[in-house]
């Protein structure tokens, strides 16, 4: 991709309104732009990573064993009152009326939408267990959004919903979704502790919610220091061994960890000094196991061995993937801008064009750029007729991990520079030795 064809309205000024950095750099960077309080344009270079970060959640679940679906954003109000949460849920549920006086609402969560699914096609215990899932934008009415996306009124969600014959199955179910979290979260770079969570008005008597440490964080946390240098389970784990989900989450759940709501000081302080972590922590995940809350509300029931109808055991997974985008700014950043995990970088390298005009210089990036992209990287090409300062510039604040300078001087030498966006570590390499190193990552 060429920056002189992109769409990237970079800010020099630090915007007023934005009080924490991810929000600063965000809209720094061109990543996003507020249309209303708390409702963000996702620009280009911010789509770029939402979708990476969705990508990789998507395959998370699908080897977890969930199914993707897509639910409506607008919903009946009916549903909600045969579940008895419709007046329960408070204001920030956004309620609506079409012009046939029906009352809709703008779905906040999908619990009961998901139930009237299930209960109209599924009918044996044959068909179970079942988890089906989404990425959807919901809205929720804040009282007080802020934050930029990392408390906004409009935000986008990944909902997993299980269904299970019994609470054995169900807490399997539960299990098979805390390893595919631990195992999200790692591939986007992040170590999230899960803790012990109140579950809210979503409900239930089990609930993990995954923490990842940040100064920043909207929370204070309290955590075991080993949880740090835990293992995340490997990508060949057998999702459908009983044994070893249980085994997944004893390990990650044998150590004190809980949020402010939940923390237990006494417990606490049972631990050695050394090992109590008190920090600051910003929620990326949640669960929640509750049973047959919703399936006797909505009667949705299935025939069970024995012939007699059985209300499913139910559980909801929920990760917010456009507040992990800014979830993964505060935890990696510098005073240059965004440090991105080469996952979900926008593009994985940036060439910076010293000279636009030579002919050597450019035929020079014109090769590396090509060469690249065939190998299937993400390269967005800095040919603007700009100052090499303010190239350097953008490609720091928009994070971009490995970055290529060719100017004339070093490439007359047989020499461009690759700079390591995360270290600062420069080298000198022939143009075929740059290609390669990176190209070897693809």
């Amino acid at each position: 991709m060429r920056l002189s064809r992109y769409f990237l309205p970079i800010l020099r000024e630090t915007p007023k309104e934005a009080e924490i950095v991810s929000h600063r750099l965000m809209l720094r960077a061109g990543m996003i732009r507020q249309e209303s309080a708390g409702i963000y344009a996702w620009l280009p270079l911010g789509l770029r990573v939402l979708n990476k970060i969705n990508a990789i959640v998507r395959e998370e679940q699908n080897r977890a064993g969930a199914v993707e679906l897509l639910m409506p954003v607008i919903q009946s109000a009916d549903l909600w009152r045969e579940s008895g949460r419709y007046d329960d849920y408070g204001k920030e549920m956004l309620r609506i009326t079409d012009r046939h006086e029906r009352e809709m609402l703008f779905g906040p969560t999908n619990e009961e939408m998901i139930t009237e699914i299930f209960r109209a096609y599924v009918r044996s215990y044959k068909d179970l267990p079942l988890n089906l899932y989404h990425i959807q934008w919901k809205f929720r009415d804040e009282v007080r959004p802020r934050f930029g996306v990392m408390r906004s009124r409009e935000f986008l969600m990944k909902d997993a919903y299980s269904f299970d014959l019994d609470a054995e199955g169900a807490r399997h179910s539960y299990n098979r979704m805390f390893t595919a979290y631990l195992r999200i979260f790692a591939r986007l770079g992040l170590k999230a502790i899960p803790m012990r969570a109140d579950t809210g008005p979503i409900g239930g008597n089990l609930s993990h919610e995954f923490i990842i440490l940040a100064s920043t964080g909207e929370s204070e946390v309290f955590c075991h220091k080993d949880f740090v240098g835990m293992e995340t389970p490997p990508e060949n784990i057998d999702f459908d061994d009983r044994a070893t989900m249980q085994g997944v989450f004893d390990k990650w759940t044998s150590l004190y960890a809980a949020t402010d709501e939940m923390h237990d000081m006494a417990a606490f302080e049972v631990l050695p000094e050394a090992d109590r972590v008190s920090a600051r922590g910003i929620e990326v995940g949640h669960i929640f196991y509750f049973g047959a809350k919703y399936s006797e509300a909505m009667k949705a029931v299935v025939n069970g061995p024995d012939g007699k109808e059985v209300h499913v055991q139910m559980g909801s997974y929920g990760i917010g993937p456009s507040r992990l985008a800014a979830a993964l700014i505060e935890a990696s950043h510098d005073e240059a801008g965004i440090i991105w995990p080469d996952a979900v970088a926008p593009f994985n390298v940036g060439i910076a064009n010293l000279k636009v005009g030579d002919r050597a210089v450019d035929g020079a990036c014109e090769d590396i750029h090509a060469r690249l992209e065939k190998a299937g990287l993400d390269v967005l090409y800095d040919d603007r007729d700009e100052r090499p300062g303010a190239k350097f510039a953008t490609m720091d604040l928009i994070g971009l991990p490995s970055q290529i300078i060719v100017g004339p001087k070093g490439l007359a030498e047989g020499r461009i520079e690759l700079k390591n966006r995360r270290t600062g570590a420069r080298e000198n390499l022939s143009p075929d030795e740059a290609v390669n190193r990176l190209t070897a990552r693809a």
